[in-house]
């Protein structure tokens, strides 16, 4: 049999690609970094650069202001210092307060008056306020000496009155002694601070305090009536 074999003819566009799709571009994988080379920082990450020299900034600026702080420690340290070693002395006018006493008192207030000027009154304070008519009162009168002591002063009527009582009680007699023509009684405290005390009738007057003798002496001549 003779058959006709029909040649098959086909058309260039008819063509199968087989095999492997070839990749996109995007598909391929990244080159590796070479070895030695750095890697690039993210986008908007700081450079180890900059940091280092924010770094350095920071550092800089610290050690600039620590030598000013610890010349202003320094500064403050002396002046505490100095305070320390001057003691403030607060002086007062005991005037109103010895009027209200001689406005209310039965009997002539005496207080020391003509002091020299290193006598320095300190403090000031009576119970004429509180005291009804007829009642005792008690002046006292701090005074800081010449010789940066205390020298207190009081008058009373009342010869329980505490600042009384507080010189007085247990202190030992030591005997008269002339003050400027006048007799005081001298004692010692059971502090062992010398004390002058002397009597008017029902009135008690002490001169006592930390000061030498010689400057309770002093306070003790100054003591007059008190002018109105």
């Amino acid at each position: 049999m003779g058959g006709r074999v029909e040649k098959l003819s086909c058309d260039p566009m008819c063509m199968t690609e087989v095999g492997p799709t070839s990749p996109r571009p995007t598909d391929r994988p990244e080159s590796p970094t070479p070895a030695g080379a750095t890697a690039e920082a993210p986008a908007g990450a700081p450079s180890p650069a900059v940091e280092r020299a924010n770094r350095m900034s920071a550092a800089n600026m610290v050690r600039s202001l620590l030598p000013l702080v610890v010349i202003c420690l320094l500064l403050v340290a002396w002046q505490a210092f100095r305070a320390s070693n001057e003691e403030t002395v607060r002086t007062v006018d005991p005037t109103s307060t010895v009027r209200l006493a001689a406005e209310r008192a039965g009997y002539e207030v005496q207080v020391p008056a003509g002091l020299p000027a290193e006598y320095r009154p300190t403090s000031a304070r009576t119970d004429a306020g509180f005291a009804a008519d007829g009642a005792p009162v008690t002046l006292e009168i701090g005074y800081l000496t010449p010789s940066e002591e205390f020298a207190g002063f009081t008058v009373s009527d009342d010869a329980r009155a505490e600042p009384v009582r507080t010189v007085l009680d247990g202190a030992t007699d030591e005997g008269t002694v002339d003050v400027a023509g006048t007799p005081w009684t001298r004692l010692t405290t059971e502090r062992g601070e010398a004390a002058l005390t002397r009597e008017a009738g029902e009135v008690v007057l002490v001169v006592t305090g930390s000061a030498p003798e010689d400057e309770l002496r002093t306070v003790a001549a100054a003591v007059a009536p008190a002018e109105g």
